[in-house]
């Protein structure tokens, strides 16, 4: 029964770390889908994850918290959008600056602005975070063994967010698959001239793909700072971004695989926390810094040994221009 319990702790702490990766991943999904490379995922993330925290500790609203993560990621978004879409400029060092710019620009505002650090103030008030959703009779489920603590401990008790990403994964299957924005989503990804040449704006298409994926990212960059944490601290994405561009690519740009691949990068996250300091057989305790970086050498295993061919978006990072062929 004890590793029982401990199996249901694990998993709903994966639910709880796959989160920012999953938002993200949709994100990239749809930025790369129209065939604008989404390395700007961690830039957006971060600026988010700051905006969300810096109004939420003055306003003392989650809610308008989130209005203000969702707004800078969309900013964001949009410069990305006018340097690689209209500018027609290199989208790899379009997305890189974005997310020096951020990582410099955050914990300076947060210093000038909070004299913390460059970190906000903690979130000490429920009003200012968004904590877990306790689903009826959760506290008394705990005491039936198998599906009341599933129901009480798995199931109960994250935060609506943790929800919300659940939900967009068969949504944004949906709309990329069963609506006609999909399918010229995928189309202008493959082969812009064919899309230009049936009448419908190849620009306006990644714009729009480009929106939602900052909409998206402004989600997840809220999560990471007023759910998941209790305040913003620097280069607090650490590098869940690129994990989820990851997880897209070993996904093979499709949202279930996508899903699955960050459902295993966040169990490896989640199991190298609790193995800190713990001893195991034959090994004693493992050293923090190989905990640490677990999941990222799961990262650069699975894409390296088994993803196996990974074909992108045939016009992914190319500029169009109208009239090209």
């Amino acid at each position: 029964m004890e590793y029982y319990t401990l199996l249901i702790l694990l998993f709903a702490a994966t639910l709880r770390v796959a989160t920012p990766l999953i938002l993200a991943a949709l994100a990239g999904l749809f930025s790369e889908r129209s065939g604008v490379i989404a390395l700007g995922l961690e830039g957006m993330m971060l600026g988010a994850a700051f905006a969300a925290a810096a109004v939420s500790a003055v306003s003392g609203s989650a809610w308008l918290g989130l209005g203000a993560g969702v707004s800078a990621a969309v900013v964001l978004a949009l410069l990305l959008a006018f340097a690689c879409v209209t500018q027609r400029g290199n989208q790899v060092v379009a997305a890189m600056a974005v997310n020096i710019i951020v990582a410099g620009v955050a914990p300076v505002l947060a210093l000038a602005w909070f004299d913390q650090g460059g970190q906000t103030p903690q979130l000490a008030d429920r009003a200012q975070r968004f904590t877990g959703i306790v689903w009826p009779w959760a506290r008394q489920a705990r005491s039936v063994p198998v599906p009341g603590l599933m129901y009480s401990e798995l199931l109960s008790g994250h935060s609506l967010i943790v929800y919300l990403a659940a939900a967009l994964v068969p949504l944004s299957a949906w709309v990329l698959y069963r609506t006609r924005f999909g399918l010229r989503l995928r189309a202008v990804g493959e082969n812009p001239q064919a899309v230009d040449t049936a009448g419908v704006s190849v620009d306006r298409l990644r714009y729009q793909a480009v929106l939602i994926s900052g909409v998206l990212c402004g989600v997840a960059g809220t999560y990471l700072s007023i759910s998941a944490s209790s305040g913003f601290v620097r280069d607090m994405t650490a590098g869940k971004g690129y994990l989820a561009l990851a997880a897209l690519i070993f996904g093979k740009w499709r949202p279930y695989p996508a899903l699955g691949a960050c459902l295993l990068f966040a169990f490896a996250d989640a199991l190298a926390a609790r193995l800190q300091g713990v001893p195991l057989p034959l090994v004693g305790v493992i050293p923090v810094q190989f905990i640490i970086a677990l999941p990222y050498v799961l990262t650069v295993l699975l894409l390296a040994g088994f993803v196996g061919k990974s074909t992108p978006p045939r016009a992914i990072g190319v500029p169009y221009e109208k009239g090209s062929v």
